[in-house]
């Protein structure tokens, strides 16, 4: 079956949601953010940040052939822009709508698109705990384009007030509580 042009739009979208959150996991870290260390067994960002750009390096294969295996990079930031440059690539294959080999749009979602989401998320839960974690936000609003795959993201479009943190912790505690008051009766 032959992908419609909206299956490639919707996973040029993802892509370029994938770089918003990843840009804004890290962006404002400090130097040092880079290699932390959240415990034994656990990448640093550096590390998922090359981890992403092999999984996607590996989805890229499916495009143009060949085996991708990044070797570590001296910098971070130089990790960073490979991430990006891989996105860019496959957004760049999507709208040229260039054909998968041996592989379904569906699979390229649920595998390496979903898996580098995921890595998104642990590097901003790493943000948290190095003591440096990043404001939380509507994604709703956020200025997501899929003709801005690079670390140049936009800013945060509907930032959460600092309050709102406060209004979730207290509705999550009622909420425990009152779970724990229904397991007694």
């Amino acid at each position: 079956m032959d992908p419609s042009e909206e299956t490639r739009r919707v996973l040029r979208h993802f892509l370029a949601a994938l770089a918003y959150r990843t840009q804004k996991a890290l962006r404002g870290a400090p130097p040092e953010f880079a290699d932390f260390s959240a415990g034994a067994g656990t990448r640093t960002p550096r590390e998922l940040v090359r981890h992403m750009a092999s999984v996607l390096g590996y989805a890229r294969t499916f495009f143009v052939g060949g085996v991708f295996q990044p070797e570590p990079l001296s910098g971070f930031d130089a990790e960073i822009e490979r991430f990006h440059g891989i996105v860019a690539d496959l957004g760049g294959h999507l709208a040229r709508a260039t054909p998968l080999r041996g592989l379904t749009h569906d699979q390229l979602l649920q595998g390496p698109f979903a898996d580098a989401m995921t890595h998104a998320g642990q590097i901003a839960m790493l943000r948290r705990l190095a003591g440096s974690p990043v404001e939380s936000e509507n994604f709703l609003f956020a200025e997501i384009s899929a003709d801005r795959l690079g670390p140049a993201q936009a800013l945060p479009a509907a930032p959460d007030p600092a309050w709102m943190g406060t209004v979730v912790q207290w509705a999550w505690r009622l909420a425990r509580w009152q779970a724990r008051r229904k397991g007694r009766r």
